[in-house]
């Protein structure tokens, strides 16, 4: 295959090295759209993760279908902040990281990576969480063993690392189709009113008055729109071995763009389903904010045996899914904000025992029934983070000296912009209703 660069070393490159894929100079659309498709569905794993479910059916469970607005809202400013992280990637050839620690100086980027490291903590304790769940839902275990279990995941990952990133992206896939089939079969099984769901993408006044809501809302959107994802995918979009022309660039931020709409469009419609099976199954007739309350009840309420069984598969492979989340993004933000290179084995064991301390004390002191707290608070840590990987992106993404003509639209500077607002906004709210009870 003739190819803009020879790509044959197909090893996972880490953000300062080459490109690894290669992409065909000559060919139709649909080949070199399979050429880019990948670091998107790397990307959208994030965005399915079992913080997602935890917000979701406490979402679901307490408000019925009022919440799917907040997914679809998320959803749609994740598809544009992604794209725009993905231009910033190709046009400058540089991540995220790299140039906050270019642009700000050395305590600016300091202090940036420590808030993004906290994210990835709290993005890894809900892996961990929801992990140990689905090894107790499927095999008994209990919830601090299955923790402890889940350390031994990284040897997975750093083999998969190590066959190459489209291996790794190929399992990537297979898992987010499992997850995708499971709920597609679990909203067939739970039978929703169409009516209700479609009204339920309509936002309302009172997810901004009522705490409640709001609290959950704000967990939504961090669950959705996660920071170390702006910094992870400038950096594997790069994974590609693409001419570095101008004509070049432009066709590589066009199909890697449409790569990450497509696999967050997947990511869109699993949340959904999450939320409109809570609100389905138990809005109305129980009040379910614990996934292994779900699993239990899933069952006898659809009145179907298989809706449990497969609820803990899909929450298994999704929290297998969403390590390499923040496995490979660990990686790029060490490196791109201080320089600093660890193997990937040191890497992950580190990021996973730094989740793993706060979650077994978390256990052991309050008991398994804190779980399902513990994981809607770390997506409400995400979202805190947010502002802080938004507004650089959005920044950087309009500053010519760095995107040269590649440089966002004014449009579309002007819609990053307001989302960075509404994030801002959001998260003021909630932390002014949180001290003000």
């Amino acid at each position: 295959m003739q190819s803009a660069v020879d790509a044959s070393k197909d090893k996972w490159p880490g953000p300062s090295a080459g490109s690894t894929a290669s992409v065909p100079i000559a060919g139709g659309f649909w080949r070199k759209l399979l050429a880019f498709s990948g670091p998107g569905y790397l990307v959208a794993v994030g965005y399915m993760d079992p913080g997602n479910w935890a917000t979701d059916i406490a979402g679901g469970s307490r408000f019925g279908y009022t919440l799917l607005s907040v997914i679809l809202l998320s959803s749609l400013m994740a598809m544009l902040l992604q794209a725009l992280s993905v231009r910033l990637g190709i046009a400058s050839g540089r991540d995220l990281a790299q140039l906050c620690r270019e642009r700000y100086g050395v305590r600016t980027a300091f202090l940036l990576w420590v808030l993004c490291e906290i994210a990835i903590v709290a993005c890894d304790i809900a892996e961990v969480i929801g992990s140990a769940i689905a090894l107790k839902l499927l095999f008994g275990l209990p919830l601090i063993v299955g923790a402890i279990i889940t350390a031994f995941d990284s040897l997975l990952i750093l083999a998969l690392q190590n066959r190459g990133v489209r291996r790794l992206e190929a399992f990537i896939l297979g898992l987010i189709t499992l997850i995708g089939l499971c709920f597609l079969a679990e909203v067939a099984l739970s039978r929703p009113a169409l009516g209700a769901v479609l009204a339920g993408f309509v936002p309302t006044a009172d997810l901004l008055s009522d705490p409640a809501k709001l609290y959950v809302a704000v967990g939504i959107l961090g669950a959705t729109v996660m920071p170390h994802n702006l910094y992870l995918h400038s950096a594997v979009v790069r994974t590609r071995a693409f001419n570095q022309d101008e004509t070049g660039r432009r066709e590589a931020i066009r199909f890697a763009t449409l790569d990450s709409t497509v696999a967050l469009s997947i990511a869109f419609f699993i949340n959904a389903g999450i939320l409109i099976l809570a609100a389905a199954a138990f809005h109305g007739q129980a009040l379910v904010d614990d996934i292994e309350e779900a699993y239990r009840l899933l069952s006898p309420m659809l009145g179907a045996p298989l809706a449990s069984l497969l609820f803990a598969v899909a929450l298994l492979a999704a929290g297998q899914n969403s390590t390499v989340t923040a496995t490979l993004a660990g990686q790029v933000v060490m490196e791109g904000f201080v320089a600093l290179r660890l193997k990937p084995v040191w890497r992950r064991l580190v990021t996973r025992l730094l989740a793993l301390v706060p979650t077994v004390l978390v256990l052991a002191l309050a008991g398994e029934s804190a779980a399902t707290t513990l994981l809607i608070f770390t997506q409400v840590v995400l979202s805190l983070q947010l502002p802080f990987a938004v507004i650089p992106l959005v920044r950087f993404c309009g500053d010519r000296r760095i995107m040269g003509n590649l440089m966002a639209s004014r449009a579309t500077l002007a819609a990053a912009w307001a989302v960075a607002g509404i994030i801002v906004l959001l998260n003021g709210m909630l932390i002014v209703q949180t001290v003000t009870g």
